[in-house]
């Protein structure tokens, strides 16, 4: 008798039915995860010379068929949990799904990109040794990135999709893993990008225990790590809250650390500026994306009965991002660091979207969500093409008079920047009303003003990038432009979203408006 016969008759004596995975419904992740052991197979046996090539098209490949799934599946009516109630197959999730998906392919356009050499040439050399001279003059290729990415892009699809605790856990280390490892990876400035990998890695695993212990508690106080089950114990008024609450509070740490909100974003001003750029731009739109999903996800399911005891804390999480990343983006010099704390402070704009607990409020993130993503990819596309002898030009004083030498890409950098203050007619401006609106709809007025306080403080430095670029002399040994057709592309893209969302954004409110509508499943 075969194992799988000898399962189904225990099965079958017991009364317990078969467990049913119907795999079309979970396609997407199934198909990300296959790539991405693809790409290590292919890393094992397949010959250097065709490592590169046949590596892109791998990710590239298992990117869009992906994303023509979770197509396929929003057009069948997604009103139900997947893979024994592991997951959830439901508008919103298919929403942020499809959005990691296409910023992961205008990602893969900076990865791809072998003009700029954003990757060191051997993980393993030790910077300033012969061995990675020797390496780098012999022109090799690091092509574990492409396997590396696919395993980090499916933990994000997996990630807002989760519908018990223990499978997000999962998801979360499957994203953060390689991710850690890509930080370390930078052709230049090796000593700086190893120690934002460490960072990340070290307060990851501290995020990683808090979120697991707070698995702990919640299981120990419902019976049940699955967030139906945790919602249906709450409805019940059954006692045991010191659980309840301190499972909750550390449940939030390990996801508000992912999201960078304060006060658990000290990781990411280091991991930004020291990661490769295009690892800092897949980070800044397809991470957030993915965490900012999963926060959605248990905070409208499991715990939409405690709204009352979470929301105050919430509050004070998104006033302090805000604020916090606004003022502290100020003060600096480097521009990826100013990003990364422009991108704390959008985190906290992200969190007035679920403090506003209503459709429109989920719409309005939604919506968000996908304005940001593509923005902050061509902030940083724009950011890896501006380069001196040293690599890239970081330094905010390096890009002094930039709108003289390369007035087409310091224009295109300005519109980025005054999209992510929210300037009318940019998709921030439209991201932001939509949160905003809710929160105020929701009850959340002093914090929408907050807000607004917050976003007129950000202003000020990107105006001050501005003003840097074209109202400063150039300096003689100035930084010039390598624009190769990949990131231009991806530049182009980022370009045309922020237009488009800012202009006529109707059509994708009405997606985002029409996947909240669905809410999510139980």
């Amino acid at each position: 008798m075969s194992t799988s016969t000898s399962v189904s008759v225990v099965l079958a004596q017991n009364d317990i039915p078969a467990p049913h995975i119907e795999y079309g419904q979970i396609a997407p992740i199934l198909v990300m995860f296959g790539a991405a052991v693809l790409g290590v197979l292919v890393e094992a046996f397949v010959g250097r010379a065709w490592r590169y090539p046949v590596q892109l098209t791998v990710a590239f490949v298992g990117l869009i068929a992906a994303l023509l799934g979770t197509i396929k599946l929003a057009f069948d009516k997604p009103f139900h949990v997947a893979a024994e109630g592991a997951l959830g197959v439901d508008g919103p999730t298919l929403f942020v799904q499809g959005t990691v998906l296409v910023l992961a392919l205008v990602s893969l356009l900076l990865i791809a990109e072998r003009r700029q050499g954003h990757f060191a040439a051997q993980a393993a050399a030790l910077p300033g040794t012969d061995a990675e001279q020797a390496t780098a003059a012999a022109g090799r290729t690091q092509t574990e990135v492409f396997p590396l990415m696919t395993f980090a892009v499916a933990g994000m699809i997996t990630f807002p999709a989760a519908n018990d605790l223990l499978t997000m856990f999962v998801a979360l280390e499957i994203l953060s893993l390689p991710l850690y490892l890509l930080c370390g990876l930078a052709r230049r400035r090796r000593l700086l990008s190893q120690e934002a990998a460490v960072k990340y890695f070290l307060l990851g695993a501290f995020s990683s225990a808090f979120f697991l212990y707070g698995v702990a508690l919640l299981y120990g106080y419902a019976g049940s790590v699955r967030l139906s089950a945790i919602a249906d114990q709450l409805s019940r008024n059954a006692g045991q809250e010191t659980l309840l609450l301190a499972g909750t509070a550390l449940l939030s740490v390990g996801l508000l650390f992912k999201l960078g909100a304060v006060p658990f974003h000290m990781w990411k001003p280091d991991v930004y500026q020291g990661a490769p750029t295009p690892i800092t731009a897949l980070m800044a739109s397809c991470t957030t994306v993915s965490a900012f999903g999963a926060i959605l996800r248990v905070y409208y399911v499991a715990f939409e009965n405690l709204r009352w005891d979470w929301r105050p804390a919430m509050w004070g999480v998104a006033i302090l991002t805000m604020v916090a990343g606004a003022v502290i983006a100020i003060t600096q010099t480097d521009v990826k660091r100013m990003l990364a704390y422009s991108s704390i402070a959008h985190a906290g704009f992200l969190l007035t979207g679920v403090v506003a607990t209503s459709r429109d409020g989920l719409s309005g993130s939604l919506f968000y969500l996908a304005a940001y993503g593509f923005t902050v990819i061509g902030a940083f596309a724009v950011i890896s093409m501006v380069r001196d002898a040293g690599g890239e030009a970081a330094h905010l004083s390096r890009w002094a008079g930039l709108g003289r030498r390369s007035p087409v890409v310091a224009g295109t950098f300005a519109f980025f920047l005054l999209a992510m203050a929210g300037i009318p007619l940019t998709s921030g401006f439209t991201g932001k009303f939509a949160v905003f609106s809710a929160a105020v709809q929701g009850g959340a007025t002093p914090l929408v003003v907050v807000g607004v306080v917050a976003s007129a403080i950000a202003a000020f430095f990107y105006v001050r990038v501005i003003v840097v670029m074209f109202f400063s002399e150039p300096e003689a040994d100035g930084p010039w432009v390598v624009a190769g057709p990949a990131t231009a592309t991806a530049v182009a893209l980022g370009l045309t979203a922020t237009v488009v969302l800012g202009v006529l954004p109707q059509p994708v409110l009405d997606l985002a408006g029409h996947a909240a509508s669905q809410m999510f499943v139980r």
